[in-house]
């Protein structure tokens, strides 16, 4: 059994339908890549795995226990953790409050955190509101892991960030695949950083999933035709 599993998801805004048949699978300590056009419905699938958005038709289990009832408070303590889209920081609060905000038991604390960025140690005190856009990123990422997930979301970590920002981002990806196990799921536009940490992708357009497979699967006429401008 794969350790997340949305099956024939559809779900609503309202009386509009945003989702009509997601679907998705992922194994423990694996790195899907969501992809898909802007609009087409990756940050819906992420509410509705985070429990932000209740589905309503289809299934979603993870690590073995169907989440249809499960509120997003319990979908955290159950070990899915959420980097969102903008960031998000409490910017009435230092990067130190942020970080220990949500926190929960775990490897994932201060000093963990401090290795894989360590300008968040050196800015501790410093209110969030303060920090540049590459490092309220880095604190978003940061208090996600301080939350100890099993299941960690990036829903468009690089977005707006400078060139040399975005490799920083990047490399941490890339450490939290080959050093943690963690399972990831991400969401981003640049097929060739993609390439280096997904080991499946999964592409939707207008609410439904029109291809899954092995990332190295992905050929030109699949992403010219689904992701291409």
């Amino acid at each position: 059994m794969s350790f997340l599993t949305l099956s024939r998801i559809s779900a609503f805004y309202g009386p509009s339908q945003a989702l009509f048949d997601v679907n998705l699978s992922l194994d423990e300590g694996q790195v899907l890549a969501l992809m898909g056009r802007n609009g087409m419905g990756k940050s819906t699938t992420v509410k509705v795995i985070c429990r932000l958005l209740s589905h309503k038709g289809g299934t979603v289990v993870f690590d073995g226990r169907d989440l249809a009832r499960v509120p997003a408070h319990r979908a955290a303590r159950a070990g899915i953790g959420l980097v969102p889209e903008g960031r998000r920081c409490f910017t009435n609060l230092t990067v130190q409050e942020n970080l220990i905000a949500a926190a929960r038991p775990g490897p994932w604390d201060m000093a963990a955190v401090g290795r894989l960025f360590p300008r968040l140690i050196d800015r501790a005190g410093q209110g969030a509101a303060s920090l540049s856009g590459g490092e309220q990123q880095m604190l978003a990422i940061g208090r996600a892991l301080m939350t100890n997930p099993r299941l960690l979301i990036l829903d468009e970590a690089t977005e707006g960030l400078a060139p040399v920002v975005r490799q920083e981002i990047w490399a941490a990806i890339r450490l939290l695949k080959a050093d943690t196990g963690m399972a990831l799921i991400v969401i981003d536009k640049s097929i060739r950083e993609l390439s280096n940490v997904a080991d499946s992708a999964v592409i939707l357009e207008k609410g439904r999933s029109v291809w899954q497979g092995a990332f190295g699967a992905l050929t030109p006429d699949v992403t010219d035709r689904y992701l291409g401008v």
